[in-house]
């Protein structure tokens, strides 16, 4: 939620509604310090760059460092740093080189406010996610997929007309020829609008996997014995639970659904995964949606969705102090790291492991994987092992019978 405030004061300070400056005394000291020359001198010729344009790099930069902090991931933010590292640096290296190009330059206008207000939209769009975020993981069921996606028709929508020059803000100039590359632009966003729009009637939008929250939080699953996505309610119906990937049947208890894989004879598939997951998401709709591989999942295997990110309350009963690290174990995402870093030593999500009834791996375990063919493999050979396991224990049945 701090993120996401963060994001819209940015995105309205883009918008135009105030500017976000830093002392003038801060810039001014820098600038003093630049003139000794010298390498000091150029680093402080280059932090007064930054400080007089933080207006400007300061939300850029933000929405890189939080992404890196909320996320955890690297290659993203990283290559953001260095497209925007070389972007900021090119221009002052070509004209050091060819100081006649100055003359060619545009004068700062329209044309820049535009730039800002688009980034203002896009950073808008991107403090819903966290917002999102924030609400899937305490359950409050109120940006449901559908609401999520509107919200982003609308910002696009406004976005798109705003290209084509059909929106104007305080600050914008007077549009008296569009230009090729708005125009392109408007209709690149509005295109982007319609793909959108099918999506608030259940269609998967594949290209936003990752993004949107997960296909099963949704206004439309509200109802019956699992209204909401709640963890306390799988247990009603033997475990089963409907807010599972892909309509899947699944178990959100890892003993109960190991009592289903004894009762049925089938494999255990252990899905350790989160409700702000990225990763788990893209898995989910990329590679699980792929016909045989869903029909793997959803015939040969027993599935067990294993929330690492779920703050529900565990009964006072279930409580317990962690041997990992001496603490109390109170909320089930607590209960579901401290089986996964004790049992499997990793606490990466996704995480999929395939055991035997006897609690034993069949195959090394599987992380974030968008190749098919390789995901396709790894829930074969679990299966082939198990059947030979089972035909091996039924061959020595056999035989103590004899």
């Amino acid at each position: 939620i701090a993120f996401f405030l963060v994001f819209t004061i940015f995105a309205i300070s883009f918008l135009g509604a105030f500017e976000i400056t830093l002392p003038s005394s801060w810039s001014n000291k820098m600038d003093e310090k630049a003139d000794k020359g010298g390498l000091l001198g150029v680093f402080f010729m280059a932090f007064t760059l930054a400080l007089v344009s933080f207006s400007c790099t300061g939300p850029v930069i933000g929405s890189l460092i939080i992404e890196a902090a909320v996320e955890g991931g690297v290659k993203g933010p990283l290559m953001g740093m260095l497209g925007f590292g070389v972007a900021l640096a090119l221009p002052f290296t070509l004209f050091a080189i060819f100081p006649s190009g100055l003359k060619q330059l545009p004068k700062s206008g329209g044309w820049l406010n535009s730039v800002k207000v688009v980034l203002g939209l896009l950073e808008l769009a991107l403090a819903l996610k966290f917002l999102s975020n924030a609400d899937i993981v305490v359950q409050s069921e109120y940006i449901t997929r559908e609401i999520f996606i509107a919200a982003w028709v609308v910002i696009f929508t406004v976005m798109g007309f705003y290209l084509l020059g059909k929106i104007r803000l305080p600050h914008d100039s007077a549009i008296e020829n569009l230009s090729v590359t708005r125009l392109l632009l408007g209709i690149l966003t509005l295109t982007f609008v319609v793909y959108m729009i099918p999506g608030l009637f259940g269609a998967p939008l594949k290209l936003l996997s990752g993004i949107l929250p997960p296909s099963f939080y949704t206004e439309g699953k509200w109802n019956g014995p699992f209204k909401g996505s709640k963890i306390e309610s799988s247990s009603k119906i033997s475990g089963k639970a409907y807010d599972c990937p892909n309509e899947i049947d699944c178990y959100h208890d890892y003993d109960e659904a190991l009592k289903v894989a004894k009762e049925t004879g089938k494999p255990l598939m252990i899905d350790f995964t989160g409700w702000t997951c990225t990763n788990c998401r893209l898995m989910e709709q990329n590679v699980w949606s792929d016909n045989s591989i869903d029909n793997l999942i959803r015939n040969e295997y027993i599935l067990v969705s294993l929330y690492a990110d779920d703050r529900t309350k565990l009964p006072e009963s279930e409580r317990f102090i962690s041997k990992r690290n001496g603490q109390e174990v109170t909320t089930y995402g607590g209960k579901v790291r401290d089986f996964q870093i004790s049992r499997f030593g990793k606490l990466a999500q996704p995480l999929y492991v395939l055991i035997d009834h006897e609690e034993n791996k069949l195959v090394p375990v599987k992380g974030f994987d968008l190749n098919r063919d390789s995901y396709q493999k790894f829930l074969e050979v679990g299966l082939m092992k198990f059947k030979k396991q089972a035909s091996k224990l039924g061959d020595k049945t056999n035989e103590n019978e004899k």
